[in-house]
């Protein structure tokens, strides 16, 4: 805004300047003060007024307020003037003018103010602020039960004469701390006339449990206001809040809510709420006001049917509600409407996805029908999971057109499906009824049946399904004109005589949509006709030949046309009968006395309609030699016969057949084949495998029937069922002849192909044989395929050996069981002398040759095993030189006596502790009683001696010089009794006296010895010299080194024993008892000695 001022001098401010010259100091003062409020008013007249603001409501007037000068007051205001098309001045009072909107432009405003003062300035729409009145309410409600707010106001639009686009501010606060929860903006137009707008909002907390506020304020966006725009000053508040008008404490109550979605609860109680909880699941309390809380509830799961609990518990009490979590409907899947007798239309469909609602939340559909302006609905207050729902509607006439809208709706929304349908082209009939039928002859029947609805103006398609025993089904169509109402009629023919049919009927309309259902099944049994031809007949004489057995089947029932009565057989020849016989049924043999000439034989079966066609046979066979039973295996239960064909059989081929085992006439069953045919298969449900059968091929010609062919054959072998009956017929050393018998034809069940024949070494109920193992390698195998042969030799045996026979018989269908025998093989008699002959040859060679070896060698075994025994007669131990007898008192002569002792100690050279033996010795000496020593000297004591046990061969100058070889004998026996010498002796006894016991062979002397006539005697004695001083007894055993090595002659060898004798020499005095020094025998001479002789 350009603004400026001019100011126009006072007159007393001239007058003043006439005064300047005149000091004066107040003067001067004033004109100070005058002077500064000159400046201060010539600063304001050249601006704005001061706080100057120039609003609209609407566009169309402006009002401009200031604020006066200072010194001024706001009644100081002369006149506003302003320049537009023309100038126009306002009277004013205040700081405050309203003024029509100026057109656009710059605009001249001058402010005249009763004291002289004025201020211009320019003012444009630039200048102006566009601020909307505040808005006012109408109304603010609550709807409680959804927690709903619904505002209503005015936009006043009747004040803007052109549109204008308006955004509308909405804010919603919580009691009572005030607190925004939700601020919203909505856009509208201004339309130039008064609306009144309405919003609703849905509060996540229940408008029960805390009161709410809302405000709300607007703005104006125009497009030809060039000035600045603001929004409009908020509203007054409106509040709601809700009244108390039931004892619940606990909101929303009964929440039906979408699956998934968010929810809060709120409790309002006078004390203080302990807890909150949905189902068993606590939830965190969210404080409110007051004593009251809230708790929320995020991605709610589906409610059981009866809903989910949500409980609060107080201090004293405990409150709660109920909520319902589901789906909204879905849409409506495979909507389908469709009439069953054109008389309503039923609509189905599928209500989808399950809600999770039921009872009064449930899904309620609306079939709606746009032409006709009808509608039904359908309720139900239990969902079953995949049911189908169907609506009736009511065709309307003439109509045939319907356009159908389905609607579902829950308290959680709504969905619809529509479908567009020509009833005439959506028929499915109903089921047929009263299905009947009636004869009209044996082939042709009417069928009659009963189909509601009015189908006058439509034709029906309608199928018979016709069924008979074992038989393909049958469907015939039928075109009928439609009635209403009403019954139905079709004529059946080329129906079979006499057969159980079934019927059932199902129609349809044309054009075609659906089938009905099929009507109950109706039996029917058509009526008879005669029969279309004779029975198939064959003939057998008998085995004695006198008499004519006559055979025939029974007629297919197709053939008979009814129920057979009898059959008549006849025999004739030469075109004549001559014999007539009736067969009532079911018998379906005739025998007939006949000779062998030729007759035709003519059967009838007959029916409550007639008779049939005769079947004529000739009782004529003519004979054939050149027949050779052959052999046939089948596959299966069949078996496959062929031939060459033959010109002269006119006729036909028969083949019959029969089980073997049977006794002749042997006839099962036959079949008939056409002349011209050269094969053909043989089939029966009585064909078991391993069953052997015969099987015969006629020919038939003019003169009679004519054997062709002999087959002997099975279905399928089998293997035996029993082994072979087989027997020993002779034995010998080196071979076995077995005989066997043939198998049964009825246990063989296959063609014998052969035998196998096992045989190996073994005994009855041996390990070895008791499981008979082809596998092992000393198993003798056989195979005979011969099976005309019945015996068998094994040779190259063992003589009186055991043999395991084992004897099977196989055919292709494998191998039959085993019987088996144990034989034994004579004895060989060259064998048994050989065997005897050469072991007496070869003792009596042996004998002979020992006897001659022993004969030659008599010398050198006897002085091995016999040696010569000395004789005590020539034993000169007794004979003691006179001067060492004379020497010592003490010195005894040795007594030959009889010695029998009973502990013997033993004692070997490195033993410490004696070893005692019972050992039981014969004296030689008790052996030969009459056998006395020679006289001995008087002065000499007698002293008992015993046998030695260890021998010593040692040399005998005196034998050696006689040529014979003689022996010393030791032995280390210690005495258990040792006498007491006394001192006086042993000093006087001398150096011969005191050696003890001295061998009489090869003894070192004694140089000690003084006396030379002394060695004379000895030498002279050579023999057993007597040990005088049994105290000077050594008992070192003579190998020890002491014996041996010691060069005095005080030397002992062991016990006192002679050179040649046996016994031993014993003290028979205790105290004569040699001492031990703890000597004994050595082993060695342990075995030296012998047993006595």
């Amino acid at each position: 805004m350009d603004v400026y001022s001019w100011w126009r001098q006072p007159s007393w401010m001239v007058d003043n300047k006439r005064m300047r010259m005149t000091p004066n100091l107040p003067g001067l003062l004033s004109a100070l003060t005058l002077l500064h409020l000159a400046m201060q008013a010539n600063s304001l007249e050249r601006g704005s007024p001061q706080d100057f603001k120039c609003t609209t409501n609407n566009m169309q007037a402006w009002d401009c307020v200031w604020t006066a000068p200072p010194g001024l007051s706001p009644g100081a205001v002369k006149e506003v003037c302003i320049v537009d098309s023309f100038r126009s001045c306002h009277r004013l009072e205040t700081t405050n003018f309203k003024t029509p909107a100026l057109s656009p432009g710059a605009h001249e405003v001058t402010i005249n103010y009763l004291d002289g003062f004025q201020s211009t300035f320019t003012l444009s729409e630039k200048d102006v602020f566009l601020i909307p009145d505040t808005p006012e309410i109408l109304n603010l409600s609550a709807d409680f039960p959804t927690s709903t707010l619904q505002l209503k106001w005015s936009d006043k639009g009747s004040a803007f004469p052109n549109p204008l686009n308006v955004t509308w501010e909405i804010k919603v606060l919580r009691n009572p701390s005030m607190e925004p929860i939700k601020l919203v903006s909505l856009n509208t137009v201004l339309s130039g006339s008064d609306l009144v707008h309405h919003w609703n909002w849905t509060s996540d907390l229940p408008l029960e449990c805390t009161p709410h506020s809302v405000g709300i304020r607007w703005y104006i966006d125009s497009h030809h206001f060039s000035g600045h725009k603001e929004w409009s000053s908020w509203s007054p508040l409106k509040s709601i809040s809700w009244i108390r008008k039931s004892e619940t404490n606990v909101f929303p109550q009964d929440k039906v809510i979408l699956a998934g979605s968010d929810i809060t609860f709120c409790c309002l109680s006078p004390t203080k709420v302990l807890s909150g909880q949905i189902g068993k699941t606590y939830c965190p309390l969210i404080h409110l006001y007051g004593e009251n809380v809230a708790i929320r509830i995020q991605n709610i799961s589906v409610s059981e049917n009866s809903g989910t609990n949500v409980v609060f518990t107080t201090e004293d009490n405990v409150y709660g509600t109920v909520v319902f979590a589901g789906y909204p409907p879905d849409v409506p899947q495979k909507l389908n409407c469709e009439t069953r007798d054109l008389k309503e239309i039923i609509c189905s469909w599928n209500p989808g996805r399950p809600t999770g609602l039921v009872g009064p939340r449930n899904t309620d559909y609306t079939l709606f029908e746009s032409i006709s302006g009808k509608s039904v609905v359908f309720k139900r207050f239990e969902t079953l999971s995949n049911e189908s729902y169907w609506l009736a509607f009511q065709i309307l006439p003439d109509q045939e057109i319907h356009n159908f809208t389905l609607t579902s709706r829950n308290p959680l929304g709504q969905a619809e499906s529509a479908v567009f349908v020509n009833i005439t082209e959506r028929v499915a009939p109903h089921t047929p009824v009263s299905l009947k039928v009636k004869d009209i002859n044996s082939t042709v029947i009417t069928l009659s049946w009963h189909l509601p609805g009015d189908f006058a103006k439509i034709n029906l398609l309608c199928q018979i399904e016709i069924c008979k025993a074992n038989s393909e089904q049958e469907v015939r169509d039928a075109t009928i004109k439609g009635v209403k109402d009403s019954v139905y009629l079709v004529t059946v023919d080329k129906l079979n005589p006499y057969t159980l049919y079934t019927f059932r009927v199902r129609c349809s309309t044309i054009p075609f949509w659906k089938w009905s259902k099929w009507s109950n099944e109706k039996r029917h049994l058509t009526t008879e006709a005669i029969p279309s031809k004779g029975p198939d007949t064959w003939r057998e004489w008998s085995s004695d030949g006198k008499n004519l057995i006559i055979y025939w089947k029974p007629l297919p029932i197709n053939e008979a046309n009814g129920k057979i009565l009898s059959y008549n057989v006849s025999c004739s020849s030469n075109e004549e009968t001559q014999s007539l016989i009736e067969i009532l049924d079911p018998q379906r043999r005739a025998e007939i006395q006949l000779n062998k000439n030729d007759y035709i034989i003519s059967v009838v079966a007959k029916n409550s309609a007639g008779s049939s066609p005769p079947s004529k046979i000739a009782s004529m066979e003519i004979p054939n030699d050149n027949i050779t039973v052959e052999q046939a295996v089948g596959i299966g239960k069949r078996i496959v016969l062929t031939w060459h064909h033959d010109p002269n059989m006119t006729c036909d081929y028969v083949i019959k057949w029969c089980n073997s085992s049977h006794s002749e006439p042997c006839l099962m069953d036959w079949i008939k084949v056409p002349s011209d045919n050269t094969e053909t298969t043989v089939e029966s449900d009585e064909f078991q495998p391993g069953v052997r059968y015969n099987f015969y091929l006629y020919g038939c010609t003019n003169q009679g029937y004519q054997l062709l062919r002999s087959i002997t054959g099975y279905i399928e072998e089998l293997a035996p069922v029993v082994a072979p009956n087989f027997t020993v017929e002779e034995t010998s050393a080196d071979s076995i002849l077995v005989k066997w018998e043939d198998i049964p034809v009825e246990e063989l069940r296959g063609f014998l192909r052969g035998y196998l024949f096992y045989f190996q070494k073994g005994e009855r109920d041996t390990p070895k044989t008791r499981s008979f193992d082809t596998r092992h390698s000393d198993i003798k195998l056989k195979n005979i395929t011969d099976t005309s042969q019945k015996t068998l030799r094994i040779a190259d045996l063992q003589g009186k050996t055991s043999y395991h026979l084992v004897l099977r018989a196989y055919t292709h269908g494998g191998l039959g069981p085993e019987k088996s025998m144990f034989v034994v093989t004579k004895e060989n008699s060259v064998g048994l002398i050989i065997a005897i002959l050469i072991p007496v040859a070869v003792a009596v060679i042996v004998g002979v040759v020992t006897s001659i070896l022993c004969y030659r060698k008599r010398e050198w075994i006897k002085e091995t095993f016999y040696p010569d025994i000395p004789n005590p007669e020539n034993c000169k131990a007794l004979q003691f030189q006179k001067s060492v007898c004379e020497g010592s008192s003490a010195l005894k002569t040795l007594e030959m006596n009889p010695c029998t002792p009973n502990n013997v100690e033993v004692l070997e050279s490195r033993s410490i502790v004696p070893k005692i033996e019972d050992t039981e010795l014969i004296s030689p000496v008790a052996e030969r009683p009459g056998e006395i020593s020679e006289a001995e000297p008087e002065n000499h004591a007698a002293v008992s001696y015993c046998p030695p046990i260890i021998e010593e061969e040692i040399a005998n100058p005196a034998a050696e010089e006689a040529g014979g070889a003689s022996q010393v004998v030791y032995i280390d026996v210690q005495s258990m009794y040792q006498p007491q010498a006394k001192p006086e002796e042993d000093q006087d006894t001398g150096p011969v006296v005191a050696a003890g016991y001295k061998p009489q062979m090869r003894l070192p002397i004694s140089p000690a010895a003084d006396d030379t006539t002394a060695e004379d005697e000895a030498e002279k004695t050579a023999g057993y010299r007597p040990q005088a001083n049994v105290n000077t007894w050594n008992l070192v055993s003579p190998d020890s080194p002491r014996s041996t090595d010691s060069n005095s002659e005080v030397v002992s060898f062991g016990s006192p024993c002679s050179i040649n004798s046996r016994q031993f020499l014993i003290p028979p005095k205790e105290e004569d008892s040699p001492k031990s020094n703890g000597g004994g025998w050595s082993f060695t001479n342990f075995f030296q000695n012998k047993p006595n002789d």
